[in-house]
């Protein structure tokens, strides 16, 4: 686990000093995503401009939410930006090299590049989470101040699992562009808002069948004491399940894979 960790760390850090060579593209990159942070936050001002509160859910815990999830997608560039070129790979025939070197081949596609629009959305995100922890009116215990972190990362842990499971679906699907993926993280911009204002088919396809409520919208409410805050606790558990349920897609996409012939 040391030397997959070193080797991932070393990969992923030459990414990213080939990107500061560019200094412009860097700042065009991080203002990019901070901005798109800052839309999130205008639209939800402009909503609660005109209603106290949506669905049971107030102006600084909504800004938490958005802000969670905000946070956490900002992580998929900065760290697993590499998965998004994997359908490229496939298609060109390119996953040939990482399978002959003797080193894990998820650690190094995952690592295969760095987006920093993601610092921009990780430190939009940390902003939006800082404010609505502030005016939350959250009484903070060891506990809670434990949970949280823990759920933080748990949320995390399942939209990078998530981001992996969608692009090695690229295994079966051909072409050279991830469009499963797309289509299912970016259906996961849902989850910027509370669950509970969609239908019960969305509600309940976001709790079992995509589990997007579990990115922020469970742990929040945990955090909050809101109704049903006890589905939060579940989030390590999806958290782990996710885990399995990427390297299983993964490894039965590898085995399936035969380059791209001639």
């Amino acid at each position: 686990m040391r030397r997959v960790l070193r080797i991932y760390r070393r990969s992923l850090g030459a990414h990213l000093r080939a990107v500061l060579e560019y200094e412009a593209d860097f700042w065009i990159l991080v203002v990019a995503g901070l901005l798109f942070q800052v839309l999130n936050l205008v639209f939800l001002s402009a909503v609660f401009a005109h209603v106290p509160a949506l669905n049971g859910w107030s102006y600084p815990e909504a800004v938490l939410l958005a802000g969670t999830f905000g946070f956490i997608n900002g992580l998929g560039p900065l760290f697993f930006e590499g998965t998004w070129r994997l359908a490229r790979r496939i298609n060109h025939g390119e996953l040939d090299y990482p399978l002959v070197r003797p080193v894990n081949v998820p650690v190094q596609v995952i690592s295969g590049g760095i987006g920093m629009h993601g610092f921009g959305d990780v430190v939009g995100g940390g902003a939006m989470i800082g404010w609505g922890l502030a005016n939350a009116g959250i009484e903070w215990t060891p506990v809670k101040i434990v949970g949280g972190l823990v759920m933080l990362v748990s949320s995390a842990t399942i939209l990078l699992s998530l981001i992996v499971i969608g692009n090695a679906v690229s295994f079966w699907v051909g072409g050279p562009h991830p469009v499963f993926a797309m289509t299912l993280i970016r259906t996961a911009d849902m989850a910027k808002y509370p669950i509970t204002i969609y239908g019960v088919a969305v509600r309940a396809a976001f709790t079992v069948l995509v589990p997007y409520a579990f990115i922020s919208f469970f742990p929040a409410t945990w955090v909050l004491d809101k109704e049903h805050s006890w589905i939060g606790l579940l989030t390590p558990l999806m958290a782990a399940y996710c885990v399995w349920l990427a390297r299983t897609v993964f490894r039965a996409g590898l085995r399936r894979y035969d380059s791209a012939g001639h």
